[in-house]
């Protein structure tokens, strides 16, 4: 089974068939399922505690770095961004606060008073409910195909 065009991966084409999803939708997929895994763990453990622990820094790296794999699996599926679409848009809001959420969580880690630990968690949360947003968006996308 070769590569097939981004129409054709899970609902085939002008006939309307159903078509199985090609392996790098799958893994696009798993990526994507994975950073969820891992950013939640690390906000949720990290939101509970009210103390930002070094590894909680991991799991938001680890997270970050899955939703960056499977943006770039979904990136060779479908070539470009298409800025347009409200999947595009939230996803790169998404992914750029993660980004900062996870350099600022490691700033803090290292140089940050032990008040700024305990305070951490009160942005952890915001950006965990934006990211879920494409997450949603494109399962829900996925699924409507």
């Amino acid at each position: 089974m070769g590569w097939k065009a981004p129409d054709d991966l899970a609902h085939g084409g002008a006939g309307g068939e159903r078509q199985p999803m090609s392996s790098l939708t799958t893994v696009a997929a798993i990526l994507i399922t994975l950073a969820l895994v891992f950013y939640s763990v690390g906000v949720w453990a990290e939101h509970l505690a009210r103390y930002l622990k070094p590894w909680h820094v991991v799991f938001f790296w680890t997270g970050f770095l899955f939703d960056t794999s499977g943006t770039l699996a979904m990136e060779l599926i479908k070539p470009g961004f298409d800025w347009a679409s409200s999947h595009t848009v939230t996803g790169q809001i998404a992914l750029w606060l993660m980004l900062v959420h996870a350099a600022w969580a490691t700033k803090v880690v290292r140089k940050g008073s032990e008040g700024a630990r305990a305070r951490f968690h009160r942005l952890s949360l915001v950006v965990w409910g934006i990211w879920l947003v494409p997450y949603i968006g494109g399962m829900f996308l996925g699924m409507v195909k």
